[in-house]
């Protein structure tokens, strides 16, 4: 089979390869675009990490493809419908950085909590005074996990162990797991109203599209912590930078922005074409300078251990198609 991998780092090109014994293996660093799909129509598979739009229109340059083998867990760069419609099978990486996600959640929360961001910056500059640095204690804060899934219920554990107290929302309840750590399910509108730091561990998608908005950031404690390792998309992001500025909240953990894509093709949203793009860069950018924002440009799943899972996941995905097995399949 013709396999046309897009979004590849350097690290995973010899994990790639081994796929050459069997295979002819297509390898690009940058992300999915028409042009590379009509020069790769014959592909019957394609791998792309979530940077690669996998909408009708990209997908109609391939007219052979038989399956989309996605290096991440998140699919909503995928068109679902369109590949159902056209009998292509979609497989994800279900699991690979729970733990990873949830640390990388606590480095957010310390950062903001201890100003651990915000003494850096100042020492860089030559301020090594401690005024307006003063922290707080995690031990015995409110912390509201909204998705209790794999990567929340690690957040769950890393919190217990901080002493903190834990109210979380998820659509299926684990009784028995909230009984053996000692934590609290509830109503998101609960969650919002009790919490001194919030985090987002729900999948993006129509239901949770601007979950966090105006109306939900006013049932905030004021003075509360958001932190955000999910998707962009779940926040409001205008209505965010309006609490940041209003002091609604103290600070923002970001992994992930609405528009974040803009961030990284700065340069190509400067023409008259763009206006809409330059408005959205300009607010992000408004956000992420702030000294009470700490932003990481989405690498929550980024360590050495996640990564190798998510490549041998993803290989593994790839010989179970050809062999016929659903394994990791979504259902596409």
């Amino acid at each position: 089979m013709k396999i046309l991998f897009c979004d590849v780092s350097a690290w995973e090109i010899p994990y790639i390869n081994d796929l050459k014994r069997d295979h002819e293996v297509i390898i690009y660093e940058e992300s999915l675009t028409v042009e590379i799909g009509k020069k790769h129509s014959d592909a019957d598979i394609i791998s792309t990490f979530i940077y690669s739009e996998l909408g009708a229109q990209e997908l109609e340059s391939f007219p052979t493809l038989k399956a989309i083998c996605t290096r991440s867990t998140g699919f909503d760069h995928i068109d679902l419908d369109y590949c159902r419609r056209r009998s292509v099978a979609v497989y994800n990486v279900p699991f690979y950085g729970e733990n990873t996600v949830a640390e990388h959640t606590f480095a957010l929360i310390l950062s903001l909590s201890r100003n651990v961001h915000r003494s850096y910056m100042r020492t860089r500059a030559g301020n090594f005074g401690i005024d307006g640095l003063i922290g707080f204690d995690l031990k015995g804060k409110t912390i509201g996990v909204i998705g209790a899934g794999h990567i929340g219920q690690h957040v769950i554990r890393i919190a217990k162990g901080f002493g903190m107290n834990v109210l979380a929302f998820d659509t299926q309840k684990d009784l028995f797991l909230s009984e053996v750590l000692g934590f609290t399910y509830t109503d998101i509108p609960t969650v919002l109203k009790e919490s001194d730091i919030i985090t987002l561990h729900v999948p993006y998608n129509t239901h949770t599209h601007h979950m966090i908005d105006q109306k939900a950031i006013e049932t905030m404690k004021d003075g509360a912590l958001l932190i955000n390792t999910a998707r962009g998309g779940v926040v409001d992001t205008t209505a965010l930078l309006h609490a940041l500025d209003s002091g609604k909240l103290s600070g923002a953990g970001l992994d992930v922005i609405e528009g974040e894509e803009d961030i990284l093709e700065e340069k190509h949203v400067r023409g008259e074409d763009h206006a809409e793009e330059r408005e959205v860069l300009t607010r992000d950018l408004n956000i992420i300078s702030k000294e009470n924002v700490v932003y990481t440009p989405h690498i929550a799943f980024y360590s050495k251990e996640a990564v190798e899972r998510i490549i041998c996941t993803t290989l593994e995905n790839i010989t179970s198609f050809v062999r016929g097995e659903k394994e990791n399949s979504i259902g596409a």
